[in-house]
């Protein structure tokens, strides 16, 4: 007779099936690399690190697009919990949201934000529809639908800024995102569409500083301290704003000193009232887990919604994980918290 492997976790830990891209799985020690090389897979080896020195058993599955492999490892392994790290699925970002819903399915407690959450907040448009309708500042913004025919929206006030409706991590952005003729808006759409393969969604341009906030919890929510991304060496006239060279260029970075840190000398109360408004856009987005708001702050003191991204990059030096460690969370602790988040958020499946 089988013995059924308890889901109530051991004094040594709990055990972890750690879901990780393809060719993600991390190596036990990073002493093979240079100095200065950053792995692709640099936040599954900071999140798995963790998961070890805090006394969990984890195993990773490398996750290629089936299904069969992460319903027969869940089998194997009875996880007390799944440490999603996916950002998307068979290649496609938006399948995010079926995978979390499969998981679902198999009743296993799960990390990271619920399949609605991830759908409202997937969709650009939509985030900004809830939110304005909620009375909640977000820049003016109209769809391009791919396979349609180009409308130009009268009632947009250039310069519109061009991205794709679903991806994340600045995927397509660049300087040449920021249009201001029809003619350069046309284009750009075109871009999203064929180069990114998705929808696109021109809004208005915010001019102000790029703030960020961090926001762990399911019903009781802890704010981080409000994050800044410093612009201010770009070369003269460049749009400010996270392009994804700026996010993902190291060299580019150094070269114009960018770095993110806490938010310094905003306006007074400036810092409570993005506290507050960020708590009360996780609840109406239906989010749990962990997010990262992206906002801008205008110089008349005016703050905008820009996207919110649930599952934020967990990497320890990430701007996410330094937010927390300058609220008095570490590293060790954040992680720790998303964890017991995810068993406590899906409680009922194993009572």
């Amino acid at each position: 007779m089988t013995r059924r492997r308890s889901r109530k976790g051991t004094k040594r830990g709990y055990r972890i099936l750690a879901l990780v891209p393809e060719g993600s799985i991390p190596p036990d020690t990073l002493d093979d690399l240079a100095e200065d090389e950053i792995p692709d897979w640099q936040m599954e080896f900071d999140v798995v690190s963790s998961l070890k020195r805090q006394g969990h058993e984890v195993e990773c599955l490398d996750v290629k697009g089936e299904l069969q492999p992460i319903r027969e490892a869940i089998a194997a392994r009875k996880p007390h919990v799944v440490f999603n790290m996916l950002e998307e699925f068979h290649g496609f970002v938006a399948f995010d949201v079926n995978l979390v819903a499969f998981l679902e399915l198999l009743k296993v407690p799960y990390t990271g934000c619920n399949p609605r959450g991830l759908m409202i907040a997937r969709d650009k448009a939509l985030t900004k529809k809830i939110l304005s309708y909620h009375r909640i500042r977000v820049p003016g913004f109209a769809v391009f639908p791919r396979n349609s025919r180009f409308r130009r929206v009268k009632r947009l006030n250039y310069p519109l800024i061009v991205k794709s409706l679903i991806e994340e991590s600045s995927v397509g952005l660049a300087q040449a995102s920021v249009v201001n003729t029809d003619a350069q808006l046309e284009q750009r759409v075109r871009f999203v569409h064929e180069q990114v393969g998705s929808d696109a969604i021109a809004e208005e341009y915010i001019e102000g500083r790029e703030l960020n906030l961090g926001i762990i919890g399911n019903r009781r929510l802890t704010t981080f301290p409000v994050w800044e991304l410093n612009l201010g060496n770009l070369p003269e006239g460049a749009p400010r704003f996270a392009t994804a060279r700026i996010k993902w260029d190291p060299d580019y970075r150094e070269k114009y000193d960018i770095d993110s840190h806490p938010a310094e000398d905003l306006p007074e109360g400036a810092e409570e009232r993005i506290a507050r408004m960020g708590k009360r856009i996780y609840r109406l987005l239906g989010l749990s887990g962990y997010a990262r708001l992206d906002l801008r702050l205008r110089d008349d003191g005016a703050i905008f919604v820009i996207e919110a991204n649930p599952n934020p990059d967990l990497g320890e030096v990430e701007d996410f994980s330094a937010a927390a460690e300058a609220g008095g969370i570490s590293y060790d602790d954040l992680i720790g918290r998303i964890l017991r988040l995810a068993r406590s958020y899906h409680s009922a499946w194993f009572q």
